[in-house]
C-alpha cells in the first residue's frame, strides 16, 4: 500500500510503501532510501531479512511468497517495472509501460501490472505479456486483487467508476469470469481468500463489507462496520484459513469479522416480556423498507482493535505467529502493530508489540504520544504521488520483447538461467531467458 501523502511526501521515517507477502510471513517496506524485507516469525523481534539501498524512492515493492523474486517500481521511473533476484542482487528483467504503474500483484502463475485504465497479465515464468485488459474504467487508486491459489487464479478490479461493480477475470484461461454488482458506491477495497473462492469488497462509503463466492458471485456474508459515519477503508484481509476477515480504515478501529453460518434453531416460545418484544420486533421487519431489514441481517464485528492513531493510511493482515492468531497493522506513522486475536471469544484485541519499520531496535508496548500519531495523512491515490516522476525508457539493447499494447521490455539480464522449481520458496520461479 502506498503510504505517501497527497502531496507526495513520505510518511514517518520516509516510508512510501508497505505490504505483506501472499502468506503473511514477511513484510516489504519501500522508502526514500530503498526497500527492506522483514520476517514475521516472531512477535518480540522484527527481523530484517534484506535491505537494498541501490534504488531510491521505492513506491512499490512486492515479494513472491518467501522466494527471492521481487518486483520494484520507483518514483523516479514510475512507468518502469524491475523484476529482481534480491539474494543474488541481480535484475532478471524490466518492462516499461505507457503510463504510471499504480499496483503490482504476484502469485506463482501470474504477475499483474495495474495502470489507471489498463491491466497487464504476465506469465511469471518468462514475464511475457499474455493478455492486456484495456479501456478499463478510470482506476486512479490502482485497486485490484489477485488470488494466490494456483487453480482459482482470479483477478478482480473495478468495473465502474461510479458504482461498486467488480469484474472478475480468469487469468489462467484469459477470459472474463463474472461481473458482481457489489455496492451502490464506487469500490474502495478488494481481497481474495487464500483458496480463491471468496472475494471481500468494500465501497467508498465504508459502512458495509460483503463477501461473495467466486466465480459464481453469490453473496455469502454481509457485515456492518458501523452506522454513525462513512469512512475510507484502507485494506481488507482474510486469515489464511478463510475463517476471519479484517477491515482497517482511516479511523482508530480495525474490525475483525468471523465467517461462520449461524445454524437455525427451532423457534421457542418466549417466556418473558423482553422475549415477546423481541419476537414482535423481528416479525415487524417484514413491513420495514428493505434497507432497514438488511441492517437486522448484517453481521457485526467479532473482534476489534483500537489503534493509537487516527487518520494514518495503513494495511492490515491476519497471520498466525508462534501458533497464535495475530492481527498486524503496518501504518504510515512508521510502526508495525501486533495484536493477539482470541479465535473463540473475540472482543477487543490486546496490543502485544509495536516495531519501528525503519529497522531500528526500538520497540515498545506503550501507546506513543499523540504528537507522533495524530497528524493525519490525506487519503490519496498512488498516481497523485507518482505523477511528478520521470519516465526512463528501457535501453534499446535490452528490449527482447515488445508488446504492441503498451508494455515494452522483458529482456532477462541474468547471465545464467537456472532450472528452478516453481513451488520452492527459497528461489524464484523458473525464468526463461529471452535472447531473440
Amino acid at each position: 500500500m502506498n503510504l505517501a501523502s497527497q502531496s507526495g511526501e513520505a510518511g514517518a521515517g520516509q516510508l512510501l510503501f508497505a505490504n505483506f507477502n501472499q502468506d503473511n510471513t514477511s513484510l516489504a517496506v519501500g522508502s526514500k532510501s530503498g526497500y527492506k524485507f522483514f520476517s514475521l516469525s516472531s512477535v518480540d523481534k522484527l527481523e530484517q531479512i534484506y535491505e537494498c539501498t541501490d534504488t531510491e524512492d521505492v513506491c512499490i515493492v512486492e515479494r513472491l511468497f518467501s522466494s527471492s523474486l521481487v518486483a520494484i517500481v520507483s518514483l523516479k521511473a514510475p512507468r518502469k517495472l524491475k523484476v529482481c533476484h534480491f539474494k543474488k542482487g541481480t535484475e532478471i528483467c524490466n518492462y516499461s509501460y505507457s503510463n504510471t504503474i499504480l499496483a503490482v500483484k504476484l502469485n506463482r502463475q501470474r504477475l499483474i501490472v495495474c495502470l489507471e485504465e489498463s491491466l497487464y497479465i504476465h506469465n511469471i515464468r518468462d514475464m511475457k505479456v499474455l493478455h492486456t485488459i484495456r479501456e478499463t474504467p478510470p482506476n486512479p487508486a490502482g485497486l485490484c486483487a489477485l488470488s494466490i491459489n494456483n487453480d482459482n487464479c482470479y483477478l478482480a478490479y473495478p468495473g465502474s467508476a461510479t458504482i461498486g461493480e467488480v469484474q472478475v477475470f480468469d487469468t489462467i484461461n484469459l477470459r472474463a469470469a463474472n461481473m458482481i454488482p457489489a455496492h451502490d458506491s464506487p469500490l474502495a477495497a478488494l481481497a481474495f481468500d487464500a483458496s480463491g473462492t471468496k472475494l471481500a469488497t468494500a465501497s467508498e462509503k465504508g459502512t458495509v463489507i460483503r463477501v461473495f463466492s467466486i466465480p459464481e458471485g453469490q453473496k455469502l456474508f454481509e457485515f456492518r462496520r458501523g452506522v454513525k459515519r462513512c469512512v475510507s477503508i484502507c485494506s481488507l484481509a482474510f486469515s489464511m484459513d478463510g475463517m476471519f476477515l479484517s477491515a482497517s480504515s482511516n479511523t482508530e478501529t480495525v474490525h475483525i469479522f468471523k465467517l461462520e453460518t449461524v445454524k437455525e434453531k427451532p423457534p421457542e416460545e418466549p417466556t418473558t416480556w423482553t422475549g415477546y418484544f423481541g419476537k414482535v420486533l423481528m416479525a415487524s421487519t417484514s413491513y420495514l423498507p428493505s434497507q432497514v431489514t438488511e441492517m437486522f441481517n448484517q453481521g457485526r464485528a467479532f473482534a476489534t482493535v483500537r489503534l493509537p492513531f487516527c487518520g494514518h493510511k495503513n494495511i492490515c493482515s491476519l497471520a498466525t505467529i508462534q501458533k497464535i492468531p495475530r492481527l498486524l497493522v503496518g501504518a504510515a506513522d512508521g510502526y508495525l502493530y501486533m495484536y493477539n486475536l482470541d479465535p473463540q471469544e473475540g472482543g477487543e484485541c490486546a496490543l502485544m508489540k509495536q516495531h519501528r519499520l525503519d529497522g531500528s531496535l526500538e520497540t515498545t508496548n506503550e501507546i506513543l504520544d499523540s504528537a507522533s500519531h495524530d497528524c493525519p495523512l490525506v487519503t490519496q491515490t498512488y498516481g497523485a504521488a507518482a505523477g511528478k516522476g520521470t519516465y526512463v525508457p528501457s535501453s534499446p539493447a535490452r528490449l527482447a520483447y515488445t508488446d504492441d499494447l503498451g508494455a515494452v521490455g522483458g529482456a532477462c539480464l541474468e547471465d545464467e538461467a537456472s532450472a528452478l522449481r516453481l513451488d520452492e520458496d527459497s528461489e524464484h520461479p523458473p525464468m526463461i531467458l529471452r535472447t531473440d
